[in-house]
């Protein structure tokens, strides 16, 4: 539950070595059903919000800086 709020607030949960982000999108926030996003060197997927925690989860991803879009938890 601490993880869903977290990501709902916009936190962005990754992995810098292995280059493995989920983050919710500013549109997302807020919405009934919202999309995350999860990056890796495969590319960029939209998940459903279960998905994204199981990702969050399974991969052992913290709150991290983005490379792109810089701050979370710097």
């Amino acid at each position: 539950m601490i993880i869903e709020s977290k990501l709902k607030s916009g936190v962005i949960f990754g992995d810098n070595e292995n280059g493995e982000y989920v983050y919710m999108p500013g549109s997302e926030i807020g919405a009934v059903q919202p999309l995350c996003v999860f990056e890796s060197s495969h590319g960029r997927d939209d998940v459903d919000l279960q998905e994204a925690l199981r990702l969050i989860r399974v991969l052992s991803l913290r709150p991290s800086c983005h490379p792109l879009l810089g701050w979370s938890s710097c």
